[in-house]
């Protein structure tokens, strides 16, 4: 099974902090991709999108809170968190980065495990299906960090799409999502997959769990949802 590494992207134009950031997150397991300007950044968010940004201020083309402000305004990337990395100090400024919609706001110079710290913190709490803590349900154990899904201590063989699924829906439990709602969240806005596709990845996530299939609940004219009771 391909590994389903969490995208970071970071929008930054001084190499040396680039390289930085860049070898802190990967010591993370993250997969990194570096743009130099807020135009370079646009284009990456229409062909992938991150499951975070870390945004440089001060940019050769235009400000990181205009594009911030852009980003805050598209339906398709409003809820992607922004961490702010900037020279910037000032409390002014730093209010300016929250209100606009930064999700988090660092300093530089910083230190490389505060950031990490932070970013994993930030993952937790606005996506915790891109966390790396262990998740489960019953005998059902899935660890983000080996991509490994086990079942009373056995691993279980389960594809690359069927992982993912089982992901988002361990990582919101009790919740009912639509077939769209599970491609927006599963596969991204970006790849194009008939709703009824998600049907057959349900029908092939209950196959791997086997005994373990009444997890995974249908609900009527609604979608599905992901249910120890």
């Amino acid at each position: 099974m391909a590994s389903d590494k969490t995208t970071i992207l970071i929008v930054e134009d001084e190499p040396a902090i680039v390289e930085l950031v860049t070898f802190s997150l990967r010591e993370a397991g993250w997969n990194c991709v570096a743009v130099q300007s807020c135009g370079e950044a646009w284009d990456f968010l229409q062909t992938r999108t991150p499951q975070l940004i870390l945004l440089d201020w001060m940019l050769p083309d235009q400000t990181g809170l205009r594009l911030l402000t852009r980003i805050r305004a598209d339906r398709h990337f409003n809820e992607i968190p922004v961490i702010m990395l900037t020279a910037k100090s000032m409390e002014e400024d730093k209010l300016a980065g929250l209100n606009n919609g930064a999700d988090d706001y660092i300093t530089k110079p910083f230190s490389p495990r505060e950031l990490l710290a932070r970013a994993k913190a930030l993952l937790r709490r606005k996506a915790p299906e891109h966390a790396q803590a262990t998740m489960r349900a019953a005998n059902v154990v899935l660890d983000p960090v080996s991509c490994t899904v086990m079942m009373d201590q056995q691993k279980i063989d389960i594809g690359h799409a069927e992982y993912k699924l089982l992901k988002f829906l361990l990582a919101h439990p009790e919740r009912v999502f639509s077939r769209s709602q599970l491609l927006d969240k599963v596969w991204g806005d970006h790849v194009v997959i008939e709703e009824r596709t998600v049907d057959v990845h349900v029908l092939r996530l209950r196959k791997a769990l086997k005994e373990a299939e009444h997890l995974i609940k249908t609900v009527r004219s609604v979608g599905y949802m992901l249910s120890e009771k």
